[in-house]
Formats: C-alpha cells, sequence, structure tokens
C-alpha cells in the first residue's frame, strides 16, 4: 500500500497525510481487547499511556505491518527504528485535553528526526476530540518556545505559547476507525477534551531513521530539566535496515 507521489509531496508540503491504508476491523477488535486488558493491570492508564511496550510487548506486532513500513519507508528511507508506541485513551465524557505541542521538544533524539503513526481505533471527531494541526508548521524545522503547564486536565504539560499558533487556522483530523495519519516531528499539534459519549481511542507508532541517535544521556537531562518523561530505558527496535551511526542500543530492557 505504497503512498503516491502527491501523498508524499502533500506529507513535505503540509507536514501529514491521511493515507489510504487502513487496520481491518480485525485488528481492531484485537488492539482494543488487548488495551483493555493492560488497563486492567494498570488502571493509571485510563487516559494516557506513553510507553505501551514496556508493559505489554505484543502490542509490537502492529508497528510490524509491512503496509505501514512501506509507507514510513518512503518518508524516512530505507533504514526505520521504531523508538516508541503509546495509547491516547481519552474515555467518554472525560477525556482530557492535549494542549498544542511540538513533539520534538521532549523527546531525546539527534538529529531530530520522526515520523510519528496515528492510528484511530475509534472514529474520531471534533466532538470527541480528534487531533489537530497547523498546517505547514514544520516547514522551518524548528522548535517553538514552548512553557510547562502542570493542567491535570491535560495528558501531556508541555505547552506551545500562544504566539506560536492561530485556533482559527486548525486543521481538524476526523478519522474513522482504523484509519490513520502520519505526522511529522515538528509539526504543531494537540486536541481537544472529549465530552462527548463516545470514547477517542488513538495508538501511536514513533519512527525514527537509522540516522538518528536515540541519547539516552539527553532523555535524562530533559526529565530532569523539563519534568518529563524519563525515556532513557526505554527498547527501541531496528524494524529495517541498519542503524546507520553505530551508536543505538537495542538491548531489551523490559
Amino acid at each position: 500500500m505504497a503512498l503516491s507521489d502527491t501523498e508524499i509531496k502533500k506529507y513535505h508540503q503540509d507536514g501529514f497525510i491521511v493515507p489510504e491504508y487502513s487496520l481491518p476491523a480485525e485488528t481492531l477488535v484485537k488492539i482494543r481487547t488487548s488495551y483493555d486488558e493492560l488497563l486492567a493491570l494498570n488502571p493509571e492508564f485510563k487516559d494516557y499511556c506513553p510507553a505501551l511496550l514496556q508493559y505489554n510487548l505484543s502490542f509490537l506486532k502492529y508497528a510490524r505491518d509491512p503496509n505501514i513500513l512501506d509507507m514510513v519507508e518512503q518518508i524516512l528511507g530505507p533504514d526505520i527504528i521504531l523508538w516508541n508506541s503509546s495509547f491516547f485513551a481519552k474515555p467518554e465524557k472525560n477525556g482530557k485535553e492535549t494542549p498544542w505541542h511540538q513533539d520534538g521538544e521532549y523527546w531525546p533524539l539527534s538529529p531530530l528526526a520522526t515520523c510519528t503513526v496515528w492510528i484511530a481505533i475509534d472514529d474520531a471527531t471534533k466532538d470527541n476530540g480528534c487531533l489537530k494541526f497547523m498546517r505547514g508548521s514544520h516547514k522551518d524545522k524548528m522548535l517553538r518556545p514552548h512553557l510547562t503547564n502542570d493542567n491535570q486536565n491535560f495528558t501531556l504539560h508541555q505547552q506551545i505559547r500562544d504566539s506560536e499558533y492561530d485556533d482559527d487556522k486548525a486543521i481538524y483530523l476526523e478519522l474513522k476507525a482504523g484509519q490513520m495519519s502520519l505526522h511529522d516531528v515538528y509539526l504543531v499539534h494537540g486536541s481537544e477534551a472529549n465530552l462527548s459519549s463516545k470514547p477517542r481511542r488513538g495508538m501511536t507508532m514513533r519512527f525514527m531513521p537509522g540516522t538518528t541517535v536515540f541519547d539516552r544521556v539527553k532523555a535524562k537531562k530533559l526529565h530532569k530539566d523539563l519534568g518529563v518523561l524519563d525515556h532513557s530505558d526505554r527498547t527501541i527496535f531496528l524494524m529495517r535496515g541498519e542503524d546507520k551511526t553505530g551508536e543505538n542500543d537495542f538491548r531489551i530492557r523490559h
């Protein structure tokens, strides 16, 4: 399920695309079941599980989907490393808001490069808090000024300054269950709270090229300086090609 030349151009122009490929219904059922099992053991993840593979390696098989890897390869090149997978639950009635931010603000990658695959596990609509993007905000490859906001109704606490986005220009990414988006690490994005009667679950896969180093020392520093999640003990997985840097550590940690 390759991306067309038009889709690849749109990804680089806008910072995101919604490809034609969708996960089949039976795969979605398995993901929901696996997440329910994870939640039963770890109720603290009712809103957000930042590191699925740390708790259940069975989620790794979804990142091995050859159709997904084919699309990511067209964006990043032949050397692909999965460095994280997470789950945004957004339960009905009280699903938390994710403020406008750039992922690269708190990720320990050098140089900074990631294609995020965001998969809708339920229908994602404007009513239940679908993703929203600032189209083209990735182009300058710059991290905008952020501040820490400890609002307990936020899933993340790094928030971009108000001067760096315009809500009136937000692109709301409504997806059917099984659909997915691919977006750039520098893209400004967020999502609103879910006050509807329907859940809005989404699963992410974070892929970096084999020319990037997952910097565990930087991860500890970001955790200390910004109070963000400590990624230093993350297990990363070589999905295709090779580690061009020779510096990445693929030792299984969990």
